[in-house]
């Protein structure tokens, strides 16, 4: 962070001068003007600034000065500086939000103190904001996408990318991968993010409404249609429109999409008016659509309008080094929405679940979290009920956490998981091979624990 700069405001020029020299003579950066008026225009929030003011000074006074200030940024300290102080003054400039109260005559020693102060708080609180942006942007991208998996932060990257894009996405993935809530970050990530997000699952609506529900229709166009009704494109129209299933549309509508994405307009169903729409469209399919436009079962020119960019989102079965993560997450959500507690999680029950297939991937893991929590869960078998929340269990369930996040940061590196944690590598794959751990899930270059050799690397 660059340095704190000083403005200094002071009608007496003698005075102001000799200031000035004393500040720079300590080193700190200053700006001085002569009145309120014109230093007001060079303060902005989050400037590396402090403020050092007289109260008496003509145009406009110190404390209208400090008013002004506080509405551009309420933690700016403002040092207020008078020689026709009382306590009831200085009581004033404090309760109004003043960082200090100074009177004249000035001792450059008092003044540089306090002025070093303020500075350093002044650092802090930019510090403080600049680490609240950026955790910010770092919850709000990981608590929707939770992992930390190769997989996973490929697809966090090319995401943040795309977002920044103002193009049509196809999102490709299995069930239960979690298609929308990509959909949804890709829209909350991006300039429309103000803007509505309106998702239409096209596998789940009857042929025969799909088009009525897209594009709308007039009052009287078919029977039932008692007035009229703005589809969901025209409606999501400034934002981003989410087609799940895509690959379900019927043909029929399909034409009528890539007439909308052409021209950019749109018709209701019985109207002949056209209706101008601006939309980001993101179609999410668990099928391979190019293969299917090529075998004639989708509109490949609908299929090259919507694939601008793909994303691919990865199955759990293939980032398995996120389940501890998400079963976490999910089982303190389970714990909230059923109000019980889930039993401890044994070495073995945590063998199972890594050893899962998952087929119907991080949503099987959130049903299987809720299964846990109420206690009937296929996967896992309790053992002695009275051991769950034992010493040993507990320390268990530590000893498999260490490893498996070491294992992670160090992705399956032998050696330096071993050095990290102070251990020889032979005691490492002991407990490896105990928990049911192996390099390969961390590292797919990496040797199967059986062929791992004392050079390992």
């Amino acid at each position: 962070m660059s340095q704190i700069h000083v403005v200094l405001v002071e009608d007496d020029k003698e005075l102001r001068d000799s200031l000035v020299e004393i500040l720079s003579l300590q080193g700190h950066p200053v700006t001085a003007f002569e009145s309120a008026d014109k230093a007001l225009p060079c303060i902005q929030y989050n400037c590396n600034s402090i403020v050092i003011s007289d109260i008496r000074m003509p145009n406009m006074d110190g404390m209208t000065f400090l008013q002004h200030l506080q509405q551009l940024d309420t933690e700016l300290p403002v040092i207020l500086i008078s020689g026709h102080a009382d306590i009831e003054t200085a009581l004033k400039c404090i309760k109004q939000g003043a960082f200090e109260f100074i009177e004249k005559p000035l001792h450059p020693e008092h003044l540089l103190g306090i002025t070093a102060k303020a500075t350093q708080h002044r650092r802090l609180t930019l510090e403080n904001r600049k680490l609240k942006q950026a955790a910010t942007r770092q919850i709000t991208l990981d608590e929707l996408l939770i992992g930390d998996s190769e997989p996973m932060l490929k697809l966090k990257q090319r995401l943040v990318t795309l977002a920044n894009a103002d193009i049509n996405i196809v999102i490709n993935g299995e069930t239960g991968t979690g298609k929308e809530k990509i959909a949804r970050t890709l829209h909350n990530q991006s300039t429309r993010k103000d803007k509505p997000f309106v998702a239409i699952n096209c596998g789940a609506m009857p042929e025969n409404l799909i088009e009525s529900e897209l594009f709308g229709h007039e009052a009287g166009s078919f029977t039932g249609a008692n007035k009229k009704r703005i589809g969901k494109i025209e409606y999501a129209s400034g934002g981003t429109l989410f087609l799940d299933e895509i690959e379900s549309m019927p043909l029929s509508a399909q034409i009528r999409l890539l007439r909308v994405l052409q021209e950019g307009e749109l018709e209701r169903v019985g109207s002949n008016q056209s209706v101008s729409v601006d939309l980001k469209v993101l179609a999410a399919s668990k099928e391979n659509l190019l293969e299917w436009s090529q075998q004639g079962q989708f509109r490949q020119d609908l299929y090259y309008r919507l694939n601008v960019a793909s994303l691919d989102i990865p199955p759990l079965r293939d980032r398995k080094t996120d389940i501890p993560l998400l079963l976490g997450h999910f089982l303190h959500a389970a714990e909230l929405k059923l109000d019980r507690k889930a039993p401890a999680l044994s070495p073995l029950h945590f063998e199972q679940l890594m050893k899962h297939h998952w087929p119907g991937n991080v949503r099987e893991l959130m049903n299987e979290a809720d299964r846990i929590v109420l206690g009937i869960s296929d996967l896992i078998y309790p053992t002695e009920k009275t051991e769950c929340h034992s010493l040993a269990h507990q320390l268990t369930q530590f000893e498999y956490s260490v490893l498996h996040h070491t294992l992670n940061q160090f992705e399956g590196h032998i050696g330096a998981t071993a050095d990290h944690l102070d251990i020889p590598r032979k005691n490492l794959y002991l407990r490896m091979k105990k928990f049911g751990l192996k390099k390969e899930d961390y590292n797919p270059n990496a040797l199967p624990l059986g062929n791992a050799q004392e050079n390992d690397c």
